[in-house]
C-alpha cells in the first residue's frame, strides 16, 4: 500500500456493529437534541449573514464526511497485500437523505427570497423526515466501520438539527404557503433520481457491470428496499408505485408540517398565558 492507502486503511477501524437504542445510537440522539436546542435558542433571531454561515458550515461538514464515506466504500484491502479500488455505485450520494448536499448551497449562498424559501421549506419538511426516520430506526445504516457509523449519525443528525432550526429561524413565514414551496423541490429531486437511474442502468449494462444503482429507491430495474414501500413495489405496476411513492412522501412531509404548526400554536398560547399572569 502507498501512503494514501495506508491512511484510508487506518480510517477503516472497526467496532462492534451498533444496535438500535444502544449506547452509540443514544449518544447521538443526545447530541442532536442538545445541538438543536442550542441553535434554536442562540441563533433563532440571528442576522442573515450568520444564518447563511451556519448553513455553509454544516454543508462543509456533510461534504467532507461524504467524501470520506465514498473513499472508504471504494477502497478494499484483502488484509495481506492487495488493494483494490472499485467504486460502489450503490452508495452514490443521491438518496433522499443525501439531498442536503445539493440543497444547502442554495440556502448558504442565495439571499432571502422565494427561491431560498423553497429550499428551506424542503429541509424543514422532507429532509427533516428523512433524518427522523433514520434516527428512529437506524439499524439498516449501521455497519462495523467506526468512521461510517459516525458519518451517518452526523449526516442524518444534521438533517434533524437544521430542519428544526431553519423553521424556527423562519417562523414568521411559517404557514401552508411555505410548506407548498417544498413540493416543487422534492418533485425536481425525484425527477433527477429517475433520470440518473435510467442513465446509469444503461451505462452499467453496456459496460458489463452488475452493480446496483437505485437512487431514491425508485428505479424500475431494482427492487425497492424501503420499509412498507418494498411490498408496494412488488404488488403494483411501476407507474402506480411511483405515484404512491411521491404522494406518500408528500403526505408524511405534510404531517411534519402539521406537527410543527401544533408546536408553534402551543408555544404561542403558552406565551399568551404567561403575559396574562
Amino acid at each position: 500500500m502507498n501512503a494514501f492507502e495506508k491512511i484510508v486503511h487506518f480510517f477503516e477501524a472497526e467496532m462492534e456493529r451498533p444496535t438500535n437504542y444502544g449506547w452509540f445510537h443514544l449518544m447521538f440522539v443526545g447530541i442532536v437534541i442538545i445541538s438543536t436546542v442550542f441553535l434554536c435558542l442562540k441563533f433563532k433571531d440571528c442576522n442573515d449573514k450568520t444564518f447563511k454561515r451556519i448553513a455553509l458550515i454544516c454543508w462543509i461538514v456533510m461534504v467532507v464526511l461524504e467524501i470520506y464515506k465514498q473513499i472508504v466504500f471504494t477502497f478494499d484491502y484483502d488484509g495481506v497485500s492487495t488493494v483494490t479500488w472499485d467504486y460502489a455505485w450503490y452508495a452514490f450520494p443521491y438518496q433522499l437523505c443525501s439531498t442536503p448536499l445539493y440543497v444547502l448551497p442554495f440556502i448558504a449562498f442565495l439571499n432571502d427570497g422565494k427561491i431560498r424559501d423553497a429550499f428551506i421549506s424542503y429541509m424543514a419538511f422532507f429532509s427533516l423526515f428523512g433524518g427522523i426516520a433514520v434516527f428512529f430506526y437506524p439499524n439498516d445504516v449501521f455497519i462495523e466501520t467506526i468512521g461510517i457509523n459516525i458519518q451517518t449519525m452526523i449526516h442524518h443528525g444534521l438533517q434533524i438539527v437544521l430542519g428544526i432550526y431553519f423553521i424556527v429561524h423562519e417562523r414568521r413565514k411559517f404557514g401552508i404557503k411555505l410548506y407548498l414551496k417544498s413540493i416543487p423541490v422534492f418533485a425536481s429531486l425525484v425527477a433527477i433520481a429517475v433520470i440518473l437511474n435510467e442513465a446509469m442502468f444503461k451505462y452499467l449494462t453496456v459496460n458489463g457491470m452488475d452493480d446496483t444503482f437505485n437512487m431514491f429507491y425508485i428505479s424500475r430495474h431494482f427492487d425497492c428496499s424501503l420499509p412498507i414501500l418494498a411490498d408496494v413495489y412488488k404488488a403494483v405496476p411501476y407507474v402506480v408505485f411511483s405515484l404512491i411513492y411521491i404522494l406518500g412522501f408528500a403526505l408524511v412531509s405534510f404531517i411534519i408540517y402539521l406537527v410543527e404548526k401544533l408546536i408553534f400554536f402551543i408555544v404561542k398560547r403558552s406565551k399568551s398565558y404567561a403575559k396574562q399572569d
